[in-house]
């Protein structure tokens, strides 16, 4: 009888360690890496000077970053050739998510534009979250005689490769809507690309150029004040900062949509859990009351995406504006 006890005694205890180790508190359900994660500062390099898209996201999500992780999350610029420069960083940093990388659409287009890219966002990083999403916005000076992209089109078809568009720099997100457009369109236009944004609206508004596809910040108080007319957002849906203008595939233009999105990588080799938690926090972040209607004032709107869901994205828009760079003839300068 005694040793009956025991044995049975010995298999509870077998089954409360089983139990344990499968559900034991957490401890042993949570990998180590992400546990410890993270253990000293978060630094986000930003491929870019400071002013564009990719660096506002990276600040704006910061702060809730730094008080969900309990740890500092810093933003550092790193621009420079097209972004290379900070891609590399982040590249040839240790992936243990202590160093992480804010990238832009253009990341998905500088590897098409020559034959030795220093950087590519299928190989030389992971995906971890899309922060947002920010389209363009076509406007026109009042001068000239079209009130709709059919009009546009109508003219550009009548004045074959003699009307302009500005952009804020070859390879640009402002240069690529551009290219979409004629592509789509099946019109020709003759790209004039600035060195930034504010001298391509300065000479938009001087009469200099006739057309853009601009960020929104740039040109809507110019839309408000009747300095330019509006006729579509490149995005898939409306924006809601103006929701009187429709969209390129509403206004006529079949399968164009077009995203100036900025999102988060890190180096290749970051445990997955670590990308799964920087995701979700971003995502609650995102979703904090009033956090969306400060970013939309900038002319972006919120995402949130898991690793596999940006992955995704990213491969598409890959593709995608490999197939356009092609087809255009474009190439870096």
């Amino acid at each position: 009888m005694q040793k009956m006890g025991r044995c049975r005694a010995a298999r509870v205890a077998g089954v409360a360690f089983t139990v344990a180790v499968l559900f034991g508190g957490g401890a042993a359900a949570t990998p180590a890496s992400a546990q410890a994660w993270p253990s000293k500062p978060v630094r986000i390099i930003v491929a870019f000077p400071p002013g564009g898209i990719s660096d506002f996201a990276a600040r704006a999500i910061a702060p809730g970053l730094t008080e969900a992780f309990r740890q500092t999350v810093v933003v550092e610029n790193r621009g420079g050739a097209a972004g290379a420069i900070g891609t590399e960083v982040v590249a040839k940093s240790a992936p243990d998510g202590h160093t992480l990388l804010a990238h832009t659409v253009t990341f998905t287009v500088g590897p098409h534009m020559t034959a030795n890219p220093p950087a590519d966002p299928l190989r030389d990083v992971m995906a971890v979250t899309q922060v947002v999403d920010a389209p363009n916005i076509l406007v026109v000076t009042p001068s000239m005689p079209v009130r709709s992209v059919k009009d546009l089109v109508a003219l550009a078809a009548k004045r074959r490769g003699e009307l302009s568009f500005a952009s804020s720099g070859y390879g640009s997100g402002t240069h690529l809507s551009g290219e979409l457009f004629k592509q789509l369109a099946k019109i020709d236009m003759i790209h004039i690309a600035y060195k930034g944004g504010g001298p391509a609206v300065a000479d938009l508004l001087g009469g200099h150029v006739p057309t853009m596809f601009s960020t929104l910040p740039s040109v809507t108080s110019h839309v408000a004040a009747g300095r330019l007319r509006a006729l579509a957002v490149t995005g898939s849906r409306r924006f809601p900062s103006v929701p009187e203008v429709p969209t390129m595939i509403e206004a006529g233009i079949a399968g164009y949509s077009f995203s100036g999105w900025s999102g988060i990588f890190a180096p290749v080799g970051m445990p997955r859990e670590i990308a799964m938690r920087f995701a979700d926090e971003t995502a609650k972040v995102l979703r904090a009351p009033g956090f969306r209607d400060k970013l939309l004032i900038q002319g972006a709107d919120t995402v949130g995406s898991t690793p596999d869901e940006f992955a995704a994205f990213v491969r598409s828009e890959y593709a995608r504006w490999g197939q356009l760079v092609r087809q255009s003839g474009i190439k870096a300068e």
